[in-house]
């Protein structure tokens, strides 16, 4: 009786063991993705000589406020501080970006999962390929395509270049979570009297919540970080975006990078707040979104 209590033990040390060895391998890959964004705060927190000195510091050793201020009031040579301007715009345009990417990549990805059409397996095929097309080769197609319809240096026409830059993913991502709910459930609401709208809105749309939630926010960091497509869209300093007036820290003269890592952290702030309120929906639907395709 003592050969398999003693293989057991053996198991079991062995369990543990591996376990510590992935819980110390996690914490080291860990440590290393969050030092950038560490060395970044703390940046933001220290006068250029210390950040631009030969011996690094760790930590700030004279602690400065002075970087935000800087930031905020930042003129880059135009005579006027347009940071107020850039967050508004970027707040109103990836908000409004995201809002109509769910809502259309929502609508599709039911239509793929829940009806037979005709070219499904050819539209999804085309949603991979043209996420495999980078960024950068589209972005004089696009913007010829919005110069003929007037829409350069306007609102409208950067919401629709990060809705159309965000969709195929979210289509893909929200056709998973659509396909792990039984449509047996929609069913039923319709035998109780539910329209099929009234099924699609009261059973789909509850359920699919967390998927929602967990695509929304990753377009919603998609199009928060864009720099290119803002740059080459929007041309007034007042109508450009958060990424565009980071570009403004550097100069002929040289880069402000105390003002420059004080501007990425005031910029990150929102994202990190948005993901802290939803971080539990967005753990749920990832699950969910894990558990039948």
């Amino acid at each position: 009786m003592t050969a398999p209590t003693t293989m057991a033990g053996t198991r079991n040390t062995r369990y543990r063991s591996m376990t510590r060895v992935w819980q110390a391998l996690g914490l080291a890959i860990g440590l290393i993705i969050l030092f950038p964004v560490y060395w970044m705060v703390q940046s933001a927190f220290e006068p250029n000589s210390e950040i631009t000195s030969l011996t690094p510091s760790y930590f700030p050793v004279h602690f400065t406020l002075h970087n935000f201020s800087d930031a905020v009031n930042h003129t880059a040579g135009a005579g006027q501080a347009y940071f107020w301007d850039d967050a508004r715009n970027s707040i109103f345009v990836v908000g409004t970006a995201t809002v109509v990417t769910l809502v259309f990549a929502f609508l599709a990805a039911a239509a793929i999962s829940r009806f037979r059409l005709i070219g499904t397996t050819a539209f999804l095929v085309m949603i991979l390929v043209i996420q495999m097309v980078p960024g950068t080769a589209l972005i004089i197609p696009t913007f010829l395509f919005l110069n003929q319809l007037h829409l350069t240096d306007n609102y409208l026409g950067l919401i629709l270049a990060y809705s159309a830059s965000t969709l195929p993913f979210t289509v893909w991502a929200l056709k998973g979570f659509v396909r792990g709910v039984p449509f047996e459930l929609e069913e039923a609401a319709m035998v109780d009297g539910a329209s099929r709208f009234g099924a699609f809105v009261r059973i789909l749309l509850p359920l699919v919540l967390p998927g929602l939630v967990a695509s929304g926010i990753f377009a919603f960091i998609t199009a928060w970080n864009d720099f290119l497509v803002a740059d080459v869209i929007m041309q007034q300093n007042n109508h450009q975006t958060l990424p565009v007036w980071l570009f403004s820290f550097t100069t002929n003269t040289g880069t402000d990078y105390g003002g420059l890592m004080a501007g990425c952290t005031i910029m990150a702030v929102p994202v990190v707040v948005f993901f802290l309120i939803v971080q539990r929906r967005v753990v749920s639907g990832l699950t969910a979104g894990a558990v039948r395709e």
